[in-house]
């Protein structure tokens, strides 16, 4: 099910009375998501992402704009009569039903032509419950299932009645590491073999950058970048993008354009030809870093982390705006323990530069 959303605002009541101006939580929001993908809503708290979500849902009515599942105008149709899945954060489950029952639970509300028998509806929950890896769990309540256990069940309650998309509001947050791993692979499989239009909001961007065909970057209720994650990554749009995407973060520097050189303090680190001349917020990212005796940038060593196949060099420089620059290199490289300094060479397509002003992209051709 394609959906598409033209121009869609929400806009709440100021809660300080005195202030008549409302808060956008939505702002001119224009996407158009295609039928059968995974997509990730991504953002930092407060972006407005979950409401987003309750837009499409219709928990809550856009302020202006249209939403549109396929060719159906759904921006005033009830929330019940949209065919979608909504999974929360919080599960939701009911304590005092089993498992099979939680899951039946929607099938039970079918009116009319739609009306299912009891074998029927335990037929489909069956099916969502295999779909999901609980069938063999159907007796039980919610109290005694895990939390991932309990993720499944809501997400096979959502399932069971074959919604025209789903919608996942931060689903694994409640979950431990390890389990957050396992049970995201796991809504990628489901969604693959349902094919179901599947809509994901998480303010962890390990998380959606792992499982999405597109993502979707928010700010301040407003779409800074769509696109396929690793083209996000690489080609960010902004210096926000571009802090917001990549684990451990990308290393930022004051610098300034001089001659078509990049110079961060008094060194000279990269030609970038076409770049404008004047300061610059030049970003690097951790695996842009090369192990270089020679090397034009010289930073204080401050430890070293190994990681396994990969060693990460921890150093300060004075123009960094990160407390520390994390450099991830081989753990092929050896590293001068004993070194006040280490140097590197860079990768010229994991160096960004950005608009000191205005924070957009600038783009330069590495010679």
């Amino acid at each position: 099910m394609k959906v598409v959303l033209q121009n869609v605002t929400k806009k709440f009541p100021n809660r300080n009375k005195r202030i008549k101006e409302e808060v956008i939580a939505v702002n001119k929001f224009n996407v158009e998501i295609p039928d059968g993908k995974l997509i990730g809503l991504l953002g930092p708290s407060g972006c407005g992402k979950s409401t987003a979500l309750n837009l499409l849902s219709g928990l809550l009515k856009p302020t202006e704009g249209r939403i549109f599942f396929g060719e159906d105008d759904v921006t005033n149709l009830p929330a019940e009569n949209r065919g979608v899945g909504l999974v929360f954060q919080n599960y939701a489950l009911y304590p005092h039903l089993t498992v099979l029952q939680n899951i039946m639970f929607p099938l039970q509300n079918f009116k009319g032509d739609k009306k299912l028998t009891k074998e029927v509806m335990k037929e489909k929950a069956y099916e969502a419950a295999k779909l999901v890896q609980i069938d063999t769990l159907m007796d039980r309540k919610p109290s005694e299932l895990s939390g991932g256990q309990q993720q499944r069940v809501a997400i096979a309650r959502a399932l069971v009645k074959m919604p025209r998309i789903l919608l996942l509001d931060e689903p694994l947050s409640n979950l431990d590491a390890r389990l957050r791993l396992q049970t995201r692979e796991e809504i990628r499989r489901i969604q693959r073999e349902t094919k179901i239009t599947t809509i994901f909001v998480t303010h962890d961007q390990e998380e959606a950058m792992s499982i999405s065909d597109l993502i979707i970057v928010m700010k301040d209720g407003s779409i800074h970048q769509i696109g396929a994650p690793q083209e996000v990554y690489d080609n960010p749009v902004d210096g926000f993008v571009a802090k917001f995407l990549g684990t451990p973060p990308i290393n930022m520097f004051r610098g300034r354009v001089e001659a078509g050189k990049l110079w961060i303090g008094d060194e000279a680190v990269l030609s970038v030809t076409g770049a404008p001349e004047g300061p610059v917020a030049a970003g690097i990212r951790p695996e842009g870093f090369v192990l270089d005796e020679k090397g034009p940038l010289s930073c204080k060593l401050a430890e070293i982390e190994v990681m396994g196949r990969d060693v990460t060099v921890v150093s300060t420089h004075e123009e960094s705006e990160n407390v520390e620059i994390r450099s991830i290199i081989s753990a092929e490289n050896k590293v001068d323990l004993a070194a006040e300094k280490v140097r590197f060479s860079l990768k010229p397509n994991k160096v960004l530069l950005f608009d000191v002003t205005t924070d957009a992209r600038i783009y330069f051709n590495a010679n």
